[in-house]
């Protein structure tokens, strides 16, 4: 079934910063190795700029504005679209039943797909979120989500931490985070707990000569995104990646 936004009642969140640092920081606080970081993206389309990330990019997390256009996208797309049963483990997608939760969505969607999966430390928030989910449908997975107290205080003593005032969680936020994942196999996927399940967008070589900000990655991901809204600047993008030397 599709994936509709959490009504009022629902459990809400502060929304998270797109802040490099204070997403490294909820990462490892819940598991993932210190080996990894987040790294802003200045530019999705200058080849200088994008030469300055370190690679391979493991996941990308798009954040973009919520327009009317993309919702008609969306919502025409989810209803012919059939996605993979939740016994895929090439890729692990959660429904966001809490509200303004999409930033963590897009982080435990980076974390928990393709290569990064596997610096998960073991007896860590990640590994046992990651373990209780498997086997489970995509509903019984945001349940999972919406009890785990541990995801829940880790989360909220990072999510006050921004450089600007954090909005209230009852707030209505009108941007929004996707991830795009690179599959141990080589499809791109589209991760976005609004929608009706993981999106396979395109087909990438399963070395790793392609990665998220390969040319095809880029255009069969998020420039799709900057194409439809292409005056509005309310773009951003980070990538989950190694250390920079």
């Amino acid at each position: 079934m599709a994936s509709p936004d959490p009504p009022s009642t629902a459990i809400s969140f502060v929304p998270l910063e797109a802040n490099p640092e204070l997403m490294t920081s909820l990462l490892h606080s819940l598991g993932l190795s210190p080996t990894l970081q987040i790294h802003d993206v200045y530019s999705l389309t200058d080849p200088d700029l994008l030469a300055f990330l370190p690679r391979p990019a493991l996941a990308l997390l798009l954040v973009f504005p919520v327009s009317a256009t993309y919702e008609s996208l969306r919502l025409s797309e989810d209803a012919l679209y059939t996605p993979p049963p939740p016994t895929n483990d090439d890729v692990i997608w959660f429904p966001q039943t809490i509200r303004n939760s999409c930033g963590l969505m897009g982080l435990l969607h980076a974390a928990f797909n393709g290569p990064a999966r596997d610096f998960i430390r073991e007896g860590t928030d990640l590994h046992r979120i990651l373990t209780a989910s498997r086997g489970l449908d995509f509903e019984r997975r945001a349940r999972l989500l919406e009890k785990d107290e541990g995801l829940k205080e880790k989360y909220g003593v990072v999510a006050e931490q921004g450089d600007t005032a954090a909005p209230g969680k009852e707030e209505e936020v009108d941007l929004h985070y996707v991830c795009f994942v690179k599959g141990k196999d080589g499809t791109l996927w589209e991760l976005d707990g609004r929608r009706k399940g993981p999106i396979k967008r395109a087909e990438l070589s399963k070395g790793e000569d392609e990665d998220v900000l390969s040319e095809e990655a880029l255009r069969e991901g998020p420039l799709k995104f900057l194409e439809r809204e292409g005056g509005d600047l309310r773009f951003s993008a980070v990538v989950l990646a190694g250390g920079l030397d």
